[in-house]
Parts: C-alpha cells; sequence; structure tokens
C-alpha cells in the first residue's frame, strides 16, 4: 500500500475527479458515508455526540457525516467555526453547511466570534473535523484553548482523517495543547506518514483506514517513496518450491553468533533461520558452545571459532550463499577484529545485528566497506549509538533515509511498525507484529529468517521487507494462541510455519 503525502493525497482527488469522473462534492458525500457507517458501527445512538466543523474541507466532511448521522436518527449537536478573518468557508464546506440546514435540525450552531463550549462530560463521544492534514502551522489562540477543552473533557474523540493540529508528515512543534488526542482517527484511503511515529501515537489513537474509491490509476501512477507492506503485497513473493529439489537449492546460511554468556542468541538466529526455509545452516560460534549447538540445534553444521569463549575469526568461503553476523558475538577488540576482516574481504551482501552493530559503532568506517545492499537491523538504540542521540522517530526516519542510499545499504529500523529504508531511498512500514514482539531474542529471530532468505537467492530489498513481515504474522499468531505477555522469542520460531501458511493461503484466493 502506498503512503501519500499531503501534496499528493490533493492530486489524487483531482486525479480521481477526473477519471471517473466525480465532482468534488460528490467525493466528500463518498467519504462522508464511509466516515458516518465507521460512526455508526462503533457509537451508539444512544451517545451524546458532539462535532466540531473547521471552515475547511475536513470541516465539510464533519458536516456531511452529521448530516448523515442525523438521518440515521442520531442527535448530534455540531458547531461550525466560520471565523477565517473574511468568514469564508471552503466551497465544498460551504455546500454542506447548506445541506445540513435544510434536514431542520436545531441544532446547529455557526461560531463566528464568542464561543462558549457544551458541558462535555466523559462517556460523550466528540467528532474532531475542525483541521485536516493541510493545515500549514500550528493551533493557536481560540483553537488552541478548544483543542485543550476537548483533550481535557475525557470524551471518546473521533478525528476525521487526521486529528487536528497534527500535520501530515514533519510535527517538530506538536504538543497537547495544540493537538487532538483521539481515540479513534478514521483516515482516508491511506493512512498519514506521521502515524508511524511513536511520538504522535498519543494523538492518533487506533487508526482505521477507509477506502473512499481513489480511483486505481491515480493510485497507480502517483509516486511517493513511502509504503505500508501488506499480506497481498507479501503473498506474491513467497516463491514456492520445486518437487524435484534438494537442501543445496535453498541456500547455506553462515551464521556467526554467540559468546561465552549468550548461546542462546545462537541457537534462536539458527532455529530461525531453518525454520524460515535455508537448506543448510552453519553457526560459526566459540568453541565452548559446541555442546549447547550440537544439543539444541542438531540441524544446524558447527563451525568451531578458534577462540575458546568469544570469536576471532569469521571463515570466508564460497560455498556460503549468505552471511548474517551479530547476535550475542560480543562487541570487544577480538570481535570488532573479526567483523573487520569480513567486512573487508566479503563481497556478497551481509545481514548484520546486534553486536556487529555496537561494533560498527566503535568503528563507524566499516560503513565504508560494506558489500552493496548489506542489511542492517538495528533497534533505535543501536542505531543512536552508531550514529547519535536523536529526539523522535521522524528524526530516525530521515537518518536511516539518509544512511541507506549514502552506502547503498537496507537499513531495518526495528519497532512498532518496523520501517525498513531501502538505497532507492524508499521506506517500506511493516504492518504486522505486536507488543509481545518486544522480548529478548526477538531480533536474534529476525536476523535468522532474514539470514535464510538471503541465502535462498531472494533479493537483499525482498528478504528484508519478507523477513519483517513473516516475523510480525508469527508473533501475531503466537500472541494471539496465548497473550502478548506470554510470547518469547522461541514462540515466534516456533510459529513461523503457520506464518508462512496463512501468507501462502493468501495467494491461492
Amino acid at each position: 500500500m502506498k503512503i501519500f503525502t499531503t501534496q499528493t493525497t490533493k492530486l489524487l482527488d483531482q486525479l480521481t475527479m477526473e477519471y471517473e469522473p466525480i465532482a468534488s462534492i460528490d467525493l466528500m458525500e463518498r467519504a462522508a458515508l464511509a466516515i458516518a457507517d465507521e460512526i455508526c458501527a462503533t457509537i451508539p445512538s444512544t451517545h451524546n455526540l458532539y462535532i466540531f466543523a473547521g471552515p475547511g474541507n475536513n470541516g465539510g466532511d464533519a458536516l456531511a457525516v452529521a448530516r448523515l448521522l442525523f438521518k440515521r436518527k442520531y442527535t448530534p449537536i455540531i458547531y461550525l467555526f466560520n471565523t477565517m478573518p473574511d468568514h469564508r468557508l471552503s466551497p465544498d464546506c460551504e455546500q454542506n453547511r447548506k445541506r445540513l440546514k435544510e434536514t431542520g435540525i436545531t441544532s446547529f450552531f455557526e461560531i463566528s466570534n464568542r464561543f462558549s463550549p457544551p458541558a462535555i462530560h466523559p462517556g460523550d463521544v466528540v467528532i474532531d473535523g475542525l483541521f485536516g492534514a493541510g493545515l500549514r502551522e500550528p493551533l493557536s489562540g481560540a483553537f488552541s484553548s478548544l483543542v485543550r477543552y476537548i483533550n481535557e473533557s475525557g470524551a471518546f474523540v473521533i478525528s476525521i482523517d487526521i486529528p487536528s493540529g497534527l500535520f501530515g508528515e514533519w510535527n517538530p512543534d506538536v504538543s497537547i495543547d495544540n493537538t487532538i488526542q483521539a481515540r479513534l482517527t478514521l483516515t482516508l484511503q491511506a493512512p498519514k506518514l506521521s502515524f508511524f511515529f511513536a511520538e504522535n501515537s498519543k494523538f492518533v489513537g487506533k487508526v482505521k483506514v477507509l477506502d473512499i474509491g481513489i480511483h486505481p490509476r491515480a493510485i497507480a501512477q502517483t509516486e511517493t517513496p513511502y509504503y505500508l507492506t501488506t499480506l497481498p503485497d507479501i503473498a506474491c513473493h513467497i516463491v514456492p518450491r520445486a518437487k524435484f529439489s534438494d537442501k543445496r537449492d535453498y541456500g547455506h546460511l553462515l551464521l556467526a553468533a554467540g559468546q561465552y554468556t549468550m548461546i542462546g542468541a545462537a541457537v534462536l538466529s539458527a532455529k530461525a533461520a531453518l525454520h524460515s526455509g535455508a537448506g543448510l545452516v552453519t553457526i560459526h560460534a566459540p568453541r565452548c558452545a559446541n555442546l549447547i549447538l550440537q544439543t539444541a540445534v542438531p540441524e544446524a553444521l558447527f563451525s568451531p571459532d578458534k577462540g575458546e569463549e568469544h570469536i576471532e575469526q569469521i571463515p570466508l568461503h564460497p560455498r556460503y550463499s549468505a552471511i548474517a553476523i551479530g547476535p550475542g558475538m560480543g562487541c570487544d577488540d577480538t570481535s570488532l577484529s573479526a567483523l573487520m576482516h569480513l567486512i573487508k574481504e566479503v563481497k556478497q551482501p551481509l545481514v548484520l545485528d546486534a553486536d556487529a552493530l555496537n561494533c560498527i559503532a566503535r568503528e563507524q568506517s566499516l560503513l565504508r566497506y560494506l558489500p552493496s545492499r548489506s542489511i542492517l537491523t538495528p533497534h533505535i538504540h543501536e542505531l543512536e549509538r552508531m550514529f547519535g542521540p536523536m529526539t523522535d522517530d521522524a528524526s530516525r526516519l530521515k537518518c536511516i533515509t539518509h544512511v541507506a542510499t549514502k552506502y547503498d545499504i537496507i537499513v531495518v529500523l526495528k519497532g512498532a511498525h518496523t520501517a525498513i529504508a531501502l538505497p532507492d531511498g524508499s521506506v517500506h512500514f511493516n504492518s504486522t507484529g505486536n507488543p509481545g514482539m518486544a522480548t529478548a531474542g526477538s531480533g536474534d529471530a529476525l536476523t535468522g529468517i532474514i539470514g535464510s532468505l538471503l541465502a535462498q537467492g531472494y533479493p537483499p530489498e525482498d528478504a528484508a521487507i519478507i523477513g519483517v513481515f513473516l516475523h510480525g504474522t508469527a508473533g501475531d499468531i503466537a500472541s494471539q494462541e496465548s497473550s502478548e505477555e506470554f510470547v518469547t522469542a522461541s514462540d515466534i520460531v516456533a510459529h513461523l510455519g503457520l506464518a508462512f501458511k496463512q501468507i501462502k493461503a493468501h495467494r491461492m484466493q
């Protein structure tokens, strides 16, 4: 699914009106119908319902929704803020104002100067249609006061398209004093980029994407660097297995992982790689890991390092079709030296995680030697160790986009909506996963999955995107069977088979 910027969204509306063709007011009516249907499915008609509409098209949506709800036996109280200096509404807002008045509704109030807010209580419902994604500067003055009043009321707030005060992309000055805190955001056609940043979650609440029928040709021909990976995107990319094949057809992954106190990381990563389809997995680990690995992962080959407790040298051999390195490895001088030698000699793309990234944080010049389209999988703390402190997710997104294009690599920033930055400047957000996956070893499992797909011959970009989606799907299945609190990294690995089945079942539909 494409994620469009605010400016691009306006172009999509224009192209839809041209291609169908359809009038602007009718496209707004289509959006209002989708919003009203969702509100009716969520909120009983017995609730006190307050609708706040601004002077632009977001307000026009709100007025159209008010009219549709009134016809469905709801009793909304509507406030239209016609407070611009010249008291002009947008054309579609003006048209919906007239339509609403024609219904004979009596609880419709137009505010042009002074405003005495109604007594809103916890349990009441507020529909926020004050300002949309086209807002150009933070709310201030009376509107800021209104936002604070709504936020402090305790009401269940539903925002139309985007919470008022929040911008569609970057929000350096956002605060609870000038931005609606919605419990539910009914966004139109596609989520906004700002919805994927942790710092905005308190404003956005739960997001429901409503299809308002933007023309498919308009979507197809409109370019964007941002994408949300969904099940249909992944299902068509899983390569079916040939009947007459053997283990060598599915690649040989070398996994360099573990130290004396963290052999479990190597176990988890190796199991994830094997359960993701790799034909062969060799674990290169310190000699002390021999008994543990031979017992815990009998399907894997063991390559003992010359070091007893730490990896001192990582072997290079053409039989390995992909290399993953880092889980539990340590980042002391010995580990750093081993990684440095590997990076400067290896030609094929690598998957680097955990302590491999911490080694890069110590010696950032290693980034220049990474093979093209290597995959880095940091969480936010590892990212900041490598590139310095960052204040928010928006800054981190800009950072990984810059790093991916500068070094011709792929950066997988793990989180609630794992962001995958590609060398071409595009970013793919993941739609699977849950908070139960915030557990020790989850990242080690992801390294094994991505390394396995890379070994099987998937292009690095696909290995990263598919691997993250598969990892999240397995975590979702695990949490559904038990609970988010119960899930461990081993549970994620154990549910990879069902994740593959779910994805392939969609392909067969």
